[in-house]
């Protein structure tokens, strides 16, 4: 068996603490991962992809240098200018809004 003193063993758990004066050295270094790479975007939007304002089915996808927002349809008119001078790609699908859906009846078509 073997005996350590509590300093000894204060000094494994927090080596950056001295143990003759308890004053602070420098904290031990650790390794940071950092990765920029962005998700995937995929190519279509799904009912899944919700507007960053108020929830709605997202029709549009901004593509910033710090990720990408989404909008529905009212949102992205009030925001379009000010965001396509920072948008580094626009996907917009509010053509969909427009089609009428495959499971509409004969008489709704």
């Amino acid at each position: 068996m073997i005996c350590t003193t509590l300093a000894e063993k204060r000094e494994r758990e927090r080596p950056w603490i001295c143990s003759r004066n308890g004053h602070l050295t420098k904290p031990p270094k650790k390794e940071a991962t950092l990765t920029t790479a962005l998700a995937p975007t995929g190519d279509a939007l799904t009912a899944h992809d919700r507007c960053d304002r108020c929830g709605a089915q997202a029709y549009i996808r901004a593509v910033l240098a710090g990720g990408e927002l989404f909008f529905c349809a009212h949102h992205w008119r009030r925001y379009a200018d000010a965001l396509r001078q920072f948008a580094a790609e626009i996907h917009d699908e509010t053509d969909r809004l427009l089609d009428t859906p495959a499971i509409a009846g004969e008489e709704e078509r």
